[in-house]
């Protein structure tokens, strides 16, 4: 009589325990708990986009800072170059005479002869 009432009380158990896992799982199947569940792997997408975009901004900020602190770049505004090489740079650009139509004083530049 006690097995019988043991393996009565274990077979119920386990029909309810099966019962209620199936259950679960047909709600999570639904079209609405599919939608909900979609929407929030899209947010939690979207946010680690977002840091993403944050941390490269940051890193390219930083490089930038490095690239500009090696040039010698210490311009506000990023576009200056201090004076000594401003210079240089404005000279070495009055004596390119390509630039300005001319390959040396005395004859013009020709195009066709590069050809």
């Amino acid at each position: 009589m006690f097995r019988r009432a043991f393996w009565f009380t274990a077979g119920a158990a386990a029909g309810v325990w099966a019962t209620t896992k199936v259950n679960r799982k047909l709600r999570q199947l639904t079209p609405e708990s599919l939608a909900a569940q979609a929407a929030n792997k899209a947010i939690e997408t979207g946010y680690r986009l977002k840091d993403f975009a944050l941390d490269v901004r940051a890193g390219m900020a930083q490089r930038e800072a490095e690239l500009g602190e090696a040039l010698g770049i210490d311009s506000p505004d990023g576009r200056a170059l201090p004076a000594q090489r401003r210079r240089a740079a404005l000279e070495n650009h009055k004596h390119d005479k390509k630039h300005y139509g001319m390959l040396d004083e005395k004859r013009p530049y020709d195009r066709n002869e590069d050809h």
